[in-house]
């Protein structure tokens, strides 16, 4: 079964464009994963500092491939002092049908 997920998060004020370029760099690394399906990021029309990621996988094991990549440590890592969260907010989702 594919594992769908949202990741949210808002850049600090005037951090947006340091944020911007860590996740299109990130971007391009996880879809470049075997396992990935899907990796969209979107800001708000009405909030450009808040970040919604649409993210796909095969299934458990390629998330799991993902969540191991040796670029999402230093990604996280160089992304927390930039949000206002304390990390990504995750929420899984399960298709309808």
């Amino acid at each position: 079964m594919k594992k769908t997920l949202l990741a949210e998060f808002t850049a600090r004020e005037g951090a947006q464009d340091e944020v911007a370029g860590l996740i299109g760099d990130y971007a391009l690394k996880v879809r470049e994963e075997e396992g990935n399906i899907a990796f969209d990021v979107y800001t708000k029309a009405a909030d450009p500092r808040a970040y919604w990621i649409f993210e796909v996988y095969r299934d458990e094991d390629a998330f799991q491939a993902h969540l191991n990549a040796p670029y999402g440590g230093p990604f996280n890592a160089a992304l927390v002092p930039l949000i206002e969260e304390d990390a990504s907010v995750l929420t899984f989702l399960d298709p309808l049908a």
